[in-house]
């Protein structure tokens, strides 16, 4: 059964629900800036890498065994395993996946990547019809713009996520529909009706940071999937709310953001300026809300030739919003220690960088990290802006002080990652998972996506393939 077959009601969608899926349904791979291209290129990768470094994580390992004890063999691949699940299902487990080790990319909706990506390549092996690689750059590029969009109709990152919503999971189902239209080709009328639907399956909430709790990987999987079973219940005919965007009783910004809403932000630019250009992609393995202060006292260090035998301790003034969320110490559990900007700090002066191998469970027992976390103070200023970074101000034991405030930390939008980098990065992670010769392949399909034919050539690299079955 193709998606054209199926029967729908038709849609009488409020104008910003009807902008953003002719948006979706109209954008096209000629029409992308070169920038934006490259941009969504990278961050295709990065996410891909992401995601194979944590396919087995605590999180992916538990998901799996109770999707293989409960849900039958499919032919959509968990990348870096040899197993096959439903397309949804699939989606599931390889957002959680791209978020479970805080590697994958910030500043969408929040972590569009592990969101986008894994519904994108999900509604690649949902469909029986070929998919370009130019057409799933394109959706990858939508997807990020749909789920940005929406958070910043709430209000934008601070407000929504300090109300309690983690927006990752409330606003990324838009942004995974989006995608997952895209690739399955549903038209403008199905596709209002899938981010319609994507509303109704929002959710996520912040309660995970009081004690480093599995459930903000889920997240990512989770809306992942619900963009994908959004996209596909549009396709077999089933709707979605008309106003789900609309100032009614029961809609989204109503309901999720109050006080805090802004219509205009669904449409602003629509079309022109690409919310993917926005993103960060992460060096370190922790909350992007820390890598400012990693900058920071590593520059102090490098600079000055410091040592961690040479502090004696460091300051950190930061705003109250990023202290509520990564001012915590305990370190017991990986979520924890990865939220924590105390221990981020520690980690680059003990350890000498806070990348994957500095959250291991035998460095964040170190006594050596634990010394110099006991060193690290944070100073909450209320009049410092919740963008503004940190200031950290390092004390030597010769009584030497040097402070230093990183406005565009490594990795941001206005200080990109090069090329290099972001393949570096992406080999370093890949290999945990998949062979020299397969990590190679995907890089080299990546960095030429837009000239394949098929896009299954990708999923196919990313585990192994299954004999094929006819699709939606």
């Amino acid at each position: 059964m193709t998606v054209t077959e199926a029967a729908g009601e038709p849609l009488h969608a409020d104008a910003p629900l009807a902008a953003l899926a002719r948006l979706t349904t109209t954008a096209r791979f000629d029409d992308l800036p070169a920038a934006v291209v490259g941009k969504a290129r990278h961050h295709l990768l990065d996410t891909l890498g992401a995601a194979l470094a944590g396919a087995d994580s605590t999180e992916t390992t538990a998901l799996l065994r109770m999707l293989t004890a409960t849900e039958p063999a499919a032919d959509a691949c968990v990348w870096g395993t040899g197993i096959a699940l439903s397309p949804r299902n699939a989606a599931l487990v390889n957002g959680v996946s791209a978020h479970a080790l805080e590697l994958d990319d910030a500043g969408g909706c929040d972590h569009s990547g592990a969101v986008v990506v894994p519904a994108a390549l999900a509604a690649v092996a949902a469909t029986s019809t070929p998919v370009s690689g130019a057409a799933l750059l394109t959706a990858v590029v939508v997807g990020y713009d749909v789920a940005r969009r929406v958070l910043e109709a709430c209000g934008g990152y601070w407000p929504h996520n300090e109300a309690g919503w983690h927006s990752t999971g409330t606003c990324g189902p838009f942004g995974a529909a989006a995608a997952a239209s895209a690739v399955l080709g549903l038209g403008t009328e199905r596709t209002a009706h899938a981010l319609a639907l994507a509303g109704s399956f929002s959710g996520g909430i912040w309660a995970f940071v009081h004690d480093g709790a599995m459930s903000k990987r889920l997240h990512a999987g989770r809306a992942a999937e619900a963009g994908v079973t959004a996209a596909l219940l549009a396709a077999h005919g089933v709707t979605g709310p008309a106003q789900v965007f609309g100032d009614v009783w029961g809609g989204f910004l109503r309901t999720l953001a109050p006080t805090s809403a802004d219509p205009a932000a669904l449409t602003a630019g629509l079309g022109r300026t690409w919310r993917i250009s926005r993103c960060s992609l992460k060096p370190y393995a922790s909350c992007r809300s820390t890598h400012s202060s990693i900058d920071a006292v590593g520059e102090i260090l490098d600079t000055h030739r410091l040592t961690a035998d040479d502090v004696a301790g460091v300051h950190v003034r930061l705003d109250p919003a990023v202290h509520g969320m990564c001012g915590g110490t305990d370190v017991t559990t990986l979520p924890a220690a990865q939220l924590s900007l105390p221990y981020a700090v520690a980690a680059r002066i003990a350890l000498g960088g806070a990348g994957l191998g500095a959250y291991d469970a035998e460095n964040r027992r170190s006594p050596q990290v634990s010394s110099v976390l006991e060193r690290v103070v944070l100073e909450v200023d209320p009049s410092m802006d919740r963008d503004t970074e940190p200031v950290v101000t390092l004390t030597t034991r010769a009584g030497a002080v040097h402070q230093k405030q990183v406005t565009d930390p490594l990795g941001s939008a206005t200080n990109p990652l090069d090329g290099h980098a972001v393949t570096a990065k992406f080999h370093e992670l890949a290999s945990r998972a998949l062979p020299p010769a397969r990590t190679e392949a995907v890089a080299d399909t990546v960095g030429r996506l837009e000239t394949l034919g098929d896009a299954r050539t990708l999923v196919d690299l990313l585990g192994h393939p299954r004999p094929r079955k006819d699709r939606i």
